[in-house]
C-alpha cells in the first residue's frame, strides 16, 4: 500500500477492491458484514415468531407462513449468521496470531466467502416464491412431500454456502500447519488459533455428511429417486442420521471458536496467563472427538432400541467433562487477577452462568428415558438457545468488542456497549428461561398456536417481551457501530495495553502485509514475554527484505455467479427443460473461470525493501 493508501479512491475503485480482494483481513470484514446482515434477518424472523406466540390462538401470521418463518430463522441463524461471523473473526485474527502474512490459499479464501454469500442470497430468494417449511432440520418425509420449490432453495442454497465453508476449513488447517512464524510451536499457539484449528477439522469431517444428505434429497425431489421414500423402498430415518452426523459436530463448530475468544479475553483483562493452557488444548480436542459420537441423541424417540440409546446417552454425558474442565480453567484464570470490567469482559463473564445452564439442561436431555418427555417440546428450544445464544452469540459479541479496535482502529463506545449488553442479557434470560417450563407443561415446539386455559399464556407473554429487549440491545449495538465509525476513539497497536498475543504487536488496523518482518516467537504469549523484558516490540526473526504478496482476482466472484445461476436452473428444471440452459450456462461460466485460473500465471507482487523502510514503524 505505502503512499497509495493516503489518497482517497473513488466508489468504483473501492467496490472493485472489495470484489477482487484476497486479503484475509478484508475477507474477514466481508464475512462479518454478510453474517451481520443475515443475523438481522434471522432476528427479524425470530421476532415475528414471538409476536405470533404472544397470546393464545393468535393469527398474526398464517400457519403456513409460520412454518416458513421457523425454518428460515433456524437455517439463517446457524448457516448464514453464526458460522460466517465466526469465520470472519477467524479469518482476520488467526493469521495475525500465528505471525503469518495471509492464509495459505488466498484465492480459495475469497471463493469461500462469495459461495457463502450467494448461497445465502439464493436461499432467501425463496421468500418471493414460497420459502422452505419443513423446519431447519428438513426431516423427510415432510421435506420430500413439501409442495413448491421452498425445499429446493434450501438444498441448493446450503450446498453452495456449505462448499464455501468447507474451503474455509481446509484453508485454515493448512495455514495453521504450514505458516506459523519461527518459534511458534503448536503448544505456543494462542487458544483462539487452537479452537480455529479444531473447528476447521470438524468442518472437514462433518460437512461431507451434509453434502451427501443434500445430494440425496436433491435427487429425490428433482430427479425422482427414492432414497427417503418408504413407499418405494427408501428410508426416511437415514436423512436424520446423515443430517445429525453433520449437525451435532456443527454445534461444536459454533461453540469451540468462542471458547477460544474467552480464552483470549479473560487473560487480557485479568492480566494473568490462561490457567491450565495444556488442559484447555486437550479438552478442546476431546470435545471435538466426542462430538462425532453423539449424533443419535437427537433421535432417542425414533426407536433405535435400548442399546443404541444407552450408548449415545453415555457418550453425550461424557462431553460435560471436558466442557467442565474449560469452565473451571476460566474461573481459575480470573481468580486473583487484577480484573478490568468492560463490554468484552461483561459478555465473557455473562457467558459462564448462561452457558452452564445450557450444559445442565443438555445433560438432562442426554438421559434417553427422560428425553421421551422433553423431546420436541419447548424445553429443547430453551436448552439449545441457552447454548447457542448464551454461548455462541455472547462469544461473538465479546470477540467483536475485543478485536474491534484491532480490525478498525477505533474502540466501540463503552456506554453504548454496556447498555446493549444489559438489555440483551436480561432479554435473553426472559425469553428462554421460561421456555424450559413451558416445555415441561407440555407445549410442543414448531406449533403455530397454543390454546387458552392451558397455563401457557403468561410464559409466552414473558418470552415475547424478552425478545423485544434483545431486539433493543441489537439496535443499540448497531448504533454503536455507526457512531464509532464516525466519532470513535482511535486505538493504538496494543489497544487494551495488556495484549499478550501477536495481533497486538502490530498497528491497528494492520497494514496489508501484516508484519514487516516475521516475528520471532519465544514462548506462549509472545508479546507479553517481550513486554516483561522491557522491549517495545517483538524481536524479528528475519532481516528486513522485500515481501511477496498475492494479487487480487475477480475470478472467485465470477465463478460463484456461475454456480448460482446453475443452482437456480436446477431448482426450476423440474418445470421446464429450458431451465437446463441456465444449468449449462452457469456451469460453463464457473468452469471457464477455473480454466483461466489454471492457465494464467499470476505471480503476485512484491513490496520493495525501500518502500518498507519508508513506512517506518
Amino acid at each position: 500500500m505505502g503512499m497509495t493508501s493516503a489518497q482517497k479512491s473513488g466508489f468504483g475503485a473501492t467496490l472493485w477492491d472489495w470484489l477482487t480482494t484476497v486479503d484475509h483481513k478484508k475477507i474477514g470484514i466481508l464475512y462479518l458484514a454478510g453474517g451481520g446482515f443475515f443475523f438481522l434477518l434471522g432476528g427479524l424472523e425470530a421476532v415475528i415468531i414471538r409476536i405470533q406466540l404472544i397470546s393464545p390462538e393468535n393469527n398474526f401470521i398464517s400457519a403456513g407462513l409460520y412454518n416458513e418463518m421457523i425454518t428460515m430463522h433456524g437455517t439463517t441463524m446457524i448457516f448464514l449468521a453464526a458460522m460466517p461471523i465466526l469465520l470472519g473473526l477467524m479469518n482476520f485474527i488467526m493469521p495475525l496470531q500465528i505471525g503469518a502474512r495471509d492464509v495459505a490459499f488466498p484465492f480459495l479464501n475469497s471463493l469461500g466467502f462469495w459461495l457463502f454469500l450467494f448461497g445465502g442470497l439464493l436461499l432467501n430468494l425463496s421468500w418471493f416464491t414460497g420459502a422452505p417449511d419443513a423446519g431447519w432440520t428438513n426431516y423427510a418425509p415432510l421435506s420430500i412431500q413439501s409442495p413448491g420449490h421452498g425445499i429446493d432453495f434450501y438444498i441448493m442454497g446450503l450446498q453452495l454456502s456449505g462448499a464455501g465453508t468447507l474451503m474455509g476449513g481446509i484453508n485454515f488447517i493448512v495455514t495453521i500447519v504450514l505458516m506459523r512464524a519461527p518459534g511458534m510451536t503448536y503448544m505456543r499457539m494462542p487458544l483462539f488459533t487452537w479452537t480455529t484449528f479444531v473447528a476447521s477439522i470438524l468442518i472437514l469431517f462433518a460437512f461431507p455428511a451434509l453434502t451427501v444428505g443434500l445430494f440425496l434429497m436433491m435427487f429425490d425431489r428433482m430427479f425422482g429417486s427414492a432414497f427417503f421414500d418408504a413407499a418405494l423402498g427408501g428410508n426416511a430415518i437415514i436423512w436424520q442420521h446423515l443430517f445429525w452426523i453433520f449437525g451435532h459436530p456443527e454445534v461444536y463448530i459454533l461453540i469451540l471458536p468462542v471458547f477460544g475468544v474467552f480464552s483470549e479475553v479473560f487473560p487480557t483483562f485479568a492480566k494473568k496467563r490462561l490457567f491450565g493452557y495444556t488442559a484447555m488444548v486437550f479438552a478442546t480436542f476431546l470435545i471435538a472427538f466426542l462430538g462425532f459420537m453423539v449424533w443419535a441423541h437427537h433421535m432417542f424417540t425414533v426407536g433405535l432400541g435400548p442399546v443404541a440409546n444407552s450408548i449415545f446417552a453415555v457418550a453425550t454425558m461424557a462431553i460435560a467433562v471436558p466442557t467442565g474442565i474449560k469452565i473451571f480453567n476460566w474461573l481459575f484464570t480470573l481468580w486473583g487477577g487484577s480484573i478490568k470490567i468492560n463490554t468484552a469482559m461483561l459478555w465473557s463473564l455473562a457467558f459462564i452462568p448462561s452457558f452452564t445452564i445450557g450444559g445442565m439442561t443438555g445433560v438432562m436431555l442426554a438421559s434417553a428415558v427422560a428425553d421421551y418427555q422433553y423431546h420436541d417440546t419447548y424445553f429443547v428450544i430453551g436448552h439449545f438457545h441457552y447454548v447457542i445464544v448464551g454461548g455462541t452469540v455472547f462469544g461473538i459479541l465479546a470477540g467483536l468488542h475485543y478485536w474491534w479496535p484491532k480490525m478498525f482502529g477505533r474502540y466501540l463506545h463503552e456506554g453504548l456497549g454496556q447498555l446493549s449488553f444489559w438489555t440483551f442479557f436480561v432479554g435473553f434470560h426472559l425469553t428462554f428461561f421460561i421456555q424450559h417450563f413451558l416445555g415441561l407443561m407440555g407445549m410442543p415446539r414448531r406449533y403455530w398456536v397454543f390454546l387458552e386455559n392451558q397455563g401457557l399464556d403468561t410464559g409466552n407473554l414473558i418470552s415475547t417481551i424478552g425478545a423485544f429487549f434483545m431486539s433493543f440491545g441489537v439496535i443499540v449495538f448497531l448504533i454503536n457501530i455507526i457512531y464509532t465509525t464516525i466519532k470513535g476513539k482511535k486505538a493504538s497497536g496494543d489497544a487494551w495495553g495488556s495484549g499478550r498475543t501477536l495481533e497486538w504487536a502490530i498497528s491497528s488496523p494492520p497494514v496489508h502485509y501484516n508484519f514487516k518482518q516475521l516475528p520471532l516467537v519465544r514462548g506462549l504469549d509472545p508479546l507479553w514475554i517481550e513486554k516483561t523484558e522491557g522491549n517495545k516490540k517483538v524481536t524479528p526473526a528475519e532481516p528486513l527484505d522485500e515481501i511477496h504478496m498475492p494479487n487480487g482476482s475477480i475470478l472467485p466472484f465470477i465463478m460463484t455467479i456461475g454456480f448460482t445461476i446453475a443452482s437456480y436452473g436446477f431448482i426450476y428444471q423440474t418445470e421446464s427443460k429450458y431451465w437446463l440452459i441456465a444449468v449449462y450456462a452457469g456451469m460453463a461460466i464457473a468452469l471457464i473461470s477455473m480454466l483461466i485460473r489454471s492457465l494464467k500465471d499470476d505471480h503476485g507482487h512484491h513490496i520493495s525493501k525501500e518502500e518498507l523502510e519508508r513506512v517506518g514503524d
